[in-house]
């Protein structure tokens, strides 16, 4: 074989090439495996410090939901409690009347019994709640006065419900009910004998005001609530008392005290309250496990720590210093980098690393914290916003445990693919040289076969076969060469039969899309068309200008804009007489369903005054009654909001349950006149006669009344602000002395104003009545 022949050319282009590839690609393949081994390490690290984070952030975050779902749940129960004495004392006359009943029942109340030796009343066991009445309460001989002896009748009531709250929901130590501060009984489920454990734990008790002695403070921050309600730390009714020993049972307890108002909402008429073992929020804590050593615990804004293991507890470096008053302060640790920790702060979930001393050894740790929700909270002062924190601690050489091993696993098989590259590389360089030399006469000859071939395909000689004997790459190049010169005569012979398949199979298809184009659009058109009748029927039965006109002493000037085609707001102004009814509602929703209820609470409006119902409360309560029925047959959850008007004679009476009602005074004084206590939702409950009140208005010359929906007070602005009742007022304040009509187009342009390009969501009713 010459130097000159083709093989040899062969051989040494081919030889030189590989063994040059080779060498190179085996040194990119070195390096590229190292660099890879160097990347997956600090890429492993990135992902795995990360997850951490994020489980450590989702843990704590997981750990403080449940704790505050726990403490949801017990405001929860107090404030039921609270609503359910509450509504008896803005009845007083039931509220007297069952608590007369309720102590003539000897099965459910038991009379009251004189301890003279230590000069308190008490009842007897075996009821389901123990009262007592303290010493300072009684009179000269030793008798219970008129109104302390009222306020232990009426609050019998509190049997009904204060088992009940105690014995369901969340584990709680008891419930009670505390008089006010002029007749402060107390009552507590379940029954203890609370006169003498008082005396023994808490002596001297007996000779002063119960909230003086046990709450000083507290009562008078409540009633500063009354005065001015942004007072509250927190804006809530709930106040929960700092952690403290229970002198009683020796646990430590948290106490939710939520007052209860006088009727006239300017006083205390009492106060409800439940007492909850700390031992429920520190199982939830304590039952954390991360790691083998990491840990939870629960801690105040001062740092006073409620709940941790004992182990913690060694780790965090605190203790409990004081045998009677519970502390255990994160401040007063052995550790610097605890006593420093920051609390109460913008830092939630933002991860922390500290250094711990533990047996002479500087240990890092990860620190995560998470704040609860706020409360209010009573501790010897006044009452103050309280937000305490979840925090997590643990080892980072334990939750970095599985990154240091992946790292040392990444090493060690970065080691053996280096050492199997460099043995890969010359058994490759070998093998490579002997192939090469071994096929180069068979490779060359199929190359020339394949070559020609191709030459005539190219001319389009689709009938071209080429012969290679050989059962190696190039035997098979040539079997693949075979099979595409026949896939390519195939395919030339069939492509125009394809296409016309093709063809009409997407002239079909875009028929059939076409007929359901078609479909679509009359589905609409139909649509759209029963829409517009039921708006068109709707608008037909609103009040016209003419009835509007001929009403005499006041104007009324109305404007409705539903949201949909067909909106679920009502009004209505109707006249018999000098009588004049002026309707205003806002059923549930919009669209076709709430057109619909509105139409019938029309009709049902209208008949109810064609048989001539004066009576306001009589006139709701046979309404509510019949939409109702209505509702139950038509099988829907929609209801309403609705208030009615009665003018006469000058005369205004106000009845239902709706929006506030804003009257401006002729001097442009504005009154705001809540509903809330005047009826239910209409639809919602079959018999409302028992929650429907009136209320008279005083309406003269020059005053002018506002009715509305929610639509007008929660549109929105470009930013998402609302409207609002006080821009309501101001605007009808500023329009005042104009006509009805006036006033009603200057209140309508300073909403389209504040709304400006916004979507409007909610369906806009307004209502104006002047008093000429």
């Amino acid at each position: 074989m010459g130097l000159h022949s083709f093989r040899a050319k062969f051989l040494l282009v081919v030889g030189g090439a590989v063994l040059f590839d080779l060498l190179i690609g085996g040194g990119i393949a070195l390096w590229n495996v190292n660099r890879l081994s160097s990347d997956a390490t600090r890429q492993v690290g990135l992902g795995l410090t990360k997850a951490t984070g994020e489980y450590l952030q989702n843990y704590v975050g997981t750990t403080a939901e449940r704790t505050d779902l726990l403490i949801d749940r017990v405001h929860t129960e107090v404030k039921t409690l609270a609503g359910s004495m509450q509504t008896l004392i803005d009845h007083p006359n039931i509220q007297a009347a069952l608590g007369e009943a309720a102590t003539q029942d000897p099965s459910f109340s038991t009379p009251l019994a004189y301890n003279a030796a230590s000069n308190w009343w008490q009842n007897q066991p075996g009821e389901v709640s123990a009262v007592t009445v303290w010493g300072y309460l009684l009179n000269a001989g030793g008798g219970l006065p008129p109104d302390v002896a009222a306020e232990v009748r009426d609050s019998t009531a509190f049997n009904i419900f204060g088992p009940s709250i105690q014995g369901t929901g969340t584990r709680k130590l008891q419930v009670y009910y505390i008089g006010p501060k002029s007749a402060p009984i107390l009552r507590s489920t379940p029954y203890t004998n609370q006169g003498v454990t008082f005396d023994r734990v808490y002596p001297g008790h007996n000779n002063q005001n119960w909230w003086d002695f046990f709450f000083p403070d507290l009562y008078e921050g409540w009633q500063s609530w009354i005065k001015n309600p942004s007072a509250k730390p927190v804006d809530d009714e709930i106040t929960t008392l700092s952690p403290y020993m229970d002198g009683v049972t020796g646990k430590l307890i948290v106490s939710f005290f939520h007052p209860v108002w006088t009727k006239d909402r300017e006083d205390i008429a009492g106060v409800v309250g439940a007492d909850l073992t700390l031992d429920q929020m520190a199982n939830i804590v304590e039952s954390v496990k991360i790691a083998d050593t990491g840990f939870a615990f629960l801690a105040m804004s001062n740092g006073n720590v409620l709940a941790v293991t004992p182990e913690g507890e060694k780790t965090l470096g605190i203790s409990n210093s004081s045998p009677s008053v519970f502390d255990r302060s994160l401040r007063k640790s052995s550790q610097p980098a605890i006593a420093s920790l920051p609390l109460n702060q913008n830092n939630d979930g933002v991860i922390q690393h500290i250094v711990l001393d533990q047996r002479g050894e500087s240990v890092r740790h990860i620190v995560v914290l998470k704040s609860l929700e706020p409360t209010n909270m009573w501790s010897s002062g006044p009452i103050r916003r309280e937000t305490m924190s979840i925090g997590i601690v643990v080892p980072e050489r334990e939750i970095y445990a599985t990154l240091f091993a992946a790292q040392e696993s990444i090493s060690r098989a970065t080691n053996r693919i280096l050492i199997s590259q460099i043995i890969a590389i010359i058994v490759s360089l070998l093998i490579v040289f002997a192939a090469v030399f071994g096929i180069s006469k068979r490779i060359t000859a199929g190359l020339i076969a394949l070559a020609g071939a191709a030459r005539r395909l190219q001319a389009k000689d689709y009938s071209v076969r080429v012969s290679i004997p050989t059962r190696d790459e190039v035997g098979e190049v040539g079997v693949a060469f075979n099979r595409m010169a026949e896939e390519i005569s195939f395919h030339t012979e069939n492509l125009e039969h394809l296409v016309d398949e093709r063809t009409k199979e997407l002239e079909g298809a875009n028929q059939e899309i076409s007929a359901l184009n078609s479909k679509l659009r009359d589905e609409n058109l139909r649509l759209g068309a029963e829409l517009a009748v039921a708006k068109q029927i709707q608008m037909m039965v609103l009040p016209r200008a003419n009835e509007l006109e001929a009403i005499p002493e006041v104007e009324i000037a109305a404007y409705m804009r539903p949201a949909d085609e067909v909106g679920g707001d009502y009004y209505d102004v109707l006249q018999e007489g000098s009588r004049v009814k002026i309707g205003i509602g806002d059923v549930t929703g919009h669209g076709l369903e709430s057109g619909v209820l509105m139409l019938m609470v029309q009709s049902v409006a209208r008949a109810l005054q064609e048989t001539g119902e004066h009576n306001p409360r009589q006139f709701l309560d046979r309404l509510n009654r019949a939409i109702y029925k209505n509702i139950e047959r038509t099988n829907t959850d929609k209801h309403l909001s609705l208030a009615f008007l009665d003018f006469e004679n000058g005369r205004v009476t106000l009845s239902g349950q709706h929006e506030e009602v804003l009257v401006i005074r002729e001097n442009g004084e504005i009154e705001r006149i809540d509903t809330i206590d005047l009826g239910l939702p209409i639809g919602l409950e079959r018999d409302i006669a028992p929650f429907i009140a009136t209320r008279d208005i005083a309406f003269n010359s020059g005053d002018v009344i506002v009715l509305h929906t929610d639509g007008v007070t929660e549109a929105e602005d470009q930013e998402g602000k609302l409207f609002g009742l006080v821009r309501l007022g101001n605007s009808a304040r500023h329009h005042h002395r104009g006509s009805a009509e006036e006033i009603k187009t200057g209140i309508i342009e300073d909403l389209m104003a504040h709304i400006g390009t916004q979507k409007i969501h909610d369906d806009i009713t307004l209502v104006i009545m002047r008093h000429r």
